[in-house]
């Protein structure tokens, strides 16, 4: 398999994570966002959105978007299911990850950060703001579904745990004050001892830009 990656992209994070918690094997192929690689036709060809990640698995077809690439990866490898079998507790976990992927993730990416900046003229702090604002707004919700566990839902990890870290990763990149989510942060800090996700971690990533 290949994995298109830039290495700040959450989504992307979170598709690393994945491949390396079910240990699948894979390439990285570097798509800079910042050099608008993104936007090459042939780039085009694979991913119609021009967006990261994509996967390319090995009969030569393409997977765009981070839910559907790691839901098809727990369906290929099912012997570590990203999601319990209990109904009841795999919709908490994905009502959960949705909140990350529906309502704080779509408003805090580079394109709308981008789009704010160049096309309506907003200045950094207020850019800052906006981050700030939807990251503290969906993370108070996010604090109240947690239990001071070792993980999001657990001793074990799940969906949730792939979605968080790399959404936390981008909080602390813009200072957000994260004293106020103990239980995220907990989750975070035992997460970030795991292979899988420090393999992941954009700091790791700096050879595949």
């Amino acid at each position: 398999m290949k994995l298109y990656s830039y290495y700040r992209s959450s989504a992307a994070y979170r598709v690393r994570i994945g491949l390396n918690l079910k240990q699948i094997e894979h390439s990285i192929v570097p798509v800079n966002l910042l050099k608008k690689e993104h936007k090459n036709p042939d780039y085009l060809t694979k991913q119609p959105q021009g967006l990261v990640p994509c996967l390319e698995v090995d009969n030569g077809r393409f997977l765009a978007q981070s839910g559907a690439i790691l839901s098809y990866l727990d369906k290929l490898y099912p012997s570590s299911t990203l999601l319990p079998p209990a109904p009841f507790q795999a919709a908490k976990i994905q009502s959960f990850v949705d909140i990350i992927a529906c309502d704080i993730h779509p408003v805090c990416n580079l394109r709308i950060l981008n789009y704010l900046t160049v096309d309506l003229k907003v200045d950094a702090q207020q850019k800052l703001l906006w981050y700030k604002h939807w990251i503290v707004e969906g993370f108070v919700a996010l604090e109240s579904m947690l239990a001071k566990t070792q993980y999001c839902f657990g001793e074990q990890i799940t969906l949730a745990d792939i979605y968080l870290i790399p959404q936390v990763y981008n909080a602390l990149r813009f200072e957000v004050d994260m004293t106020l989510f103990p239980k995220i942060m907990q989750a975070y800090q035992n997460c970030n001892q795991l292979e899988a996700f420090i393999k992941a971690a954009p700091e790791n990533q700096l050879d595949a830009i």
